[in-house]
């Protein structure tokens, strides 16, 4: 994929402005909604169980962020699920801190048994609890630093996953189980303001509500907010975490395609699946 592909796709979204269904935390509501807005999507946070089906079937992506977990949460996240999987919805799994309690990672289990998931979207040691595999450290809904193969995980994690899998992280990485794409561009300030990480599963969203694969979306979405957070870091300069958090907002009204065909860093390889 080039970079080329991802500022065509930014300009989709835009022009598309898709419905995008959030079923997320308490903690990142507003901050995901605004985000979205500034994008230049459409966000809807409906969660009650008496109608997330039908709102997740107007929809054009439904992301399903488990950071505030309830039973109702649940149950409302497998109604809306199963509901745009019937339309054709993109549906996508942001399992915030799955290995912090067995409620989250059963949550998780049954999320991804009762609905077909379009793309995972987590960091190394989220991704690496849903596969069952040790190495990767967790604090609360934290990862810690990572200490194996992030593209071997990414690629094992979408073959057993059978869905689209993106690692979030220095470098984010992204995969089919076949192709591995390497996603440079970020900024540290990221990990300093909550809610960043659960807008992107929501951006990504909007880019896989373009009608694009979902492989390519996800990394064009990537890109997009990668060289977003950079134009953030640089208004915000050395002012801190707090001026970052609204001028990203500001940055992802104002980031242009040619930026990001100009700034965009990609790598990638293919694998064989055998």
């Amino acid at each position: 994929m080039k970079t080329s592909c991802a500022s065509h796709l930014l300009e989709k979204v835009r022009e598309k402005n898709p419905l995008v269904h959030n079923i997320t935390n308490q903690v990142v509501t507003n901050f995901t909604a605004n985000g979205l807005l500034a994008l230049g999507a459409s966000p809807v946070m409906a969660n009650a169980k008496e109608e997330v089906a039908e709102m997740a079937q107007l929809a054009d992506a439904l992301v399903l962020n488990i950071g505030t977990l309830t039973r109702e949460t649940v149950e409302a996240m497998i109604l809306a699920g199963q509901a745009a999987n019937e339309k054709g919805v993109p549906v996508l799994l942001d399992p915030v801190g799955v290995g912090a309690t067995t409620f989250r990672a059963n949550a998780a289990k049954q999320l991804l048994k009762k609905v077909k998931m379009t793309v995972v979207r987590g960091n190394a040691a989220e991704v690496a609890h849903l596969l069952g595999v040790n190495g990767w450290e967790s604090k609360g809904v934290d990862a810690k630093a990572a200490n194996g193969d992030v593209s071997a995980l990414a690629k094992q994690a979408s073959i057993a996953l059978q869905t689209i899998v993106v690692i979030t992280g220095k470098i984010d990485v992204v995969s089919d189980g076949d192709e591995v794409l390497s996603i440079h561009n970020g900024h540290e300030w990221l990990t300093k303001v909550t809610g960043t990480g659960c807008l992107l599963t929501s951006v990504i969203g909007a880019f896989c509500a373009a009608g694009e694969q979902p492989l390519h979306a996800s990394a064009a979405a990537l890109l997009f907010y990668g060289v977003a957070a950079e134009r953030a870091a640089l208004s915000a300069k050395d002012k801190g975490p707090g001026t970052f958090q609204i001028e990203l907002l500001n940055a992802l009204s104002h980031t242009t395609g040619d930026e990001v065909l100009t700034l965009g860093k990609i790598g990638g390889v293919s694998h064989d699946k055998g």
